[in-house]
């Protein structure tokens, strides 16, 4: 009998391990000012040696060890989209001093933003296939282009086609009625692109997500979620929200699925959208639980970010 419910005993504990192992992800992380510590052609000066930040290698290192520990806490992830990440170099950077991500590959393009911070995404090459990839920009006034491109990328899986859209929408600066309109027109241009891509090949699923700069019950997300299914919602995560403002929770980071993902081989999950919410990403700021950032001001905090991940999850 102790035989019997021992093997029963070492055979649950390989099943769970098993499965937690092939549970797999999409996720989207506003990272926070990701820069090198190379002087660009953009406005980084704050973030040199010599800067307001003071913005030195060990920093850099260090930050790159923070954001590794959150990602390897989000699970096996398969694909994950980025806000704030100054170029190329890096997420190579990043991927370089990961353990589990040394062989992930790279999407990414220059965009025309002032500070040189661009939307981008990494994914396993093992489990997706890249057949092509592009950037859409945002023209908020006429002939004038000085935000974050949309970054998309086209995969393969099986025989199931995804395209992941990676976004960070004008930001709020201004006030939020004021900027609205720069927001509709991200909105606007996104949406073109989905409903093409619904015309042209019907079979194909979308994965839309990122730093959208508006909560589900603006006008501009609410644009999308007209033709997608939202998976963040202020439910999915502990605090209601995935960033804090003036010590309000809400959710600005966005992921949002096509009608027809929930089937095929490649496979979202319903429900499963989560904001990430682990306590060594929080800290206590005057009595009000906030996400742990990188800096307050000039003053180093040795954090992660001012956003916390979501993710969804594949079956």
């Amino acid at each position: 009998m102790k035989k019997i419910v021992l093997t029963f005993c070492i055979l649950l504990i390989g099943f769970i391990g098993f499965s937690q192992k092939q549970t797999k992800y999409i996720g989207f992380y506003n990272i926070e000012n990701l820069y090198d510590t190379i002087n660009q052609a953009n406005d980084d000066e704050e973030f040199l040696p010599n800067g307001e930040n003071k913005w030195t290698s060990e920093r850099y290192l260090e930050k790159l060890k923070n954001l590794n520990q959150v990602i390897d806490s989000m699970g096996n992830m398969v694909l994950l989209g980025f806000a704030e990440v100054e170029n190329k170099t890096v997420l190579q950077d990043l991927n370089k001093a990961s353990k589990t991500r040394k062989k992930y590959k790279i999407v990414h393009f220059d965009s025309p933003d002032k500070r040189g911070v661009d939307a981008s995404m990494i994914y396993n090459p093992k489990f997706l296939k890249l057949v092509d990839s592009g950037k859409i920009g945002l023209v908020l006034e006429v002939g004038k282009s000085d935000t974050r491109d949309i970054v998309w990328a086209k995969f393969t899986h099986k025989k199931d086609t995804l395209f992941a859209m990676v976004n960070h929408w004008p930001s709020r600066r201004g006030g939020e009625k004021e900027s609205e309109p720069n927001r509709i027109k991200a909105a606007t241009t996104a949406a073109v692109f989905i409903d093409s891509v619904m015309k042209a090949s019907p079979a194909s699923k979308i994965v839309f997500m990122g730093d959208l700069n508006d909560y589900p019950t603006n006008v501009a997300p609410k644009m999308i979620a007209e033709r997608l299914t939202p998976m963040i919602s202020k439910a999915s995560g502990k605090f209601g929200g995935s960033y804090n403002y003036k010590n309000e929770w809400d959710v600005l980071d966005h992921i949002m699925v096509s009608p027809n993902a929930f089937s095929g081989k490649l496979q979202v999950k319903e429900n499963s959208g989560e904001i990430v919410s682990n306590d060594f990403l929080l800290v206590e700021y005057k009595g009000n639980i906030v996400p742990k950032r990188n800096y307050a001001g000039s003053k180093y905090l040795k954090g992660y970010s001012d956003h916390l991940p979501v993710r969804i999850q594949l079956k």
